[in-house]
């Protein structure tokens, strides 16, 4: 059994647009931008020996799905594929549909900085929209989310039973703050904040390590 990955245009807002648009490419000849992305999967893939090839299928493309590029990937290499996705199609204005776990992740608007969602990997990028997706849906084993600009400079968030824990740290021990609280939407607005680098007032209580 594989694992699915969609590449689309950068645009749609929600999954229902992302469906819709979909529908409108079934039939249509392979765009150029779909073509030059699958030659270069494919060529990757086939460099690699056969035990360490990382497509769930023997090549990709060549399907009359317009500008839609369909990718399948044993689950041992998602992370790796999806990564490679990112590298391939975010230059060319390409957003990434995973409907295993209906996520549209979709490079306008972005903040480029590290990601690790503890229970889907790392991502290269932050939007408002996708916070405002993720944060209400941690859970366990691995409930956090962390965004790093540099070392000693990132934010994170722990979601509890009861709330989440949200802490940031600006260049050292020193710098090093922490609130509390039960709501999603606020976790997920002073990490964009952070994000941003726009100020944002809240209750920070300093660490003290």
């Amino acid at each position: 059994m594989n694992y699915d990955l969609l590449l689309l245009p950068s645009g749609a807002a929600t999954i229902a647009d992302v469906d819709e648009y979909l529908s409108t490419q079934q039939g249509r000849t392979e765009t150029e931008t779909v073509a030059t992305i699958a030659a270069e999967l494919n060529k990757r893939n086939s460099e690699l020996p056969a035990a360490d090839t990382f497509l769930g299928t023997e090549s990709v493309g060549g399907a009359p799905s317009g500008a839609v590029l369909h990718v399948s990937s044993p689950y041992d290499a998602i992370g790796f594929v999806r990564n490679l996705l990112f590298e391939l199609a975010t230059p060319r204005g390409y957003a990434l549909y995973d409907p295993q776990l209906a996520w549209l992740v979709d490079p306008a608007g972005r903040v480029e900085v590290a990601v690790t969602h503890g229970g889907a990997g790392e991502f290269p990028y932050l939007t408002e929209s996708l916070l405002a997706q993720w944060i209400p849906e941690l859970a366990d084993p691995a409930p956090f989310l962390i965004a790093e600009r540099a070392p000693e400079h990132y934010i994170q968030t722990y979601r509890l039973d009861d709330g989440y824990v949200v802490e940031y740290r600006d260049g050292s021990a020193k710098r090093h703050f922490r609130l509390d609280t039960a709501d999603p939407a606020e976790v997920a607005a002073l990490i964009w904040a952070w994000a941003t680098e726009t100020p944002r007032p809240a209750d920070w209580t300093r660490v003290k390590l």
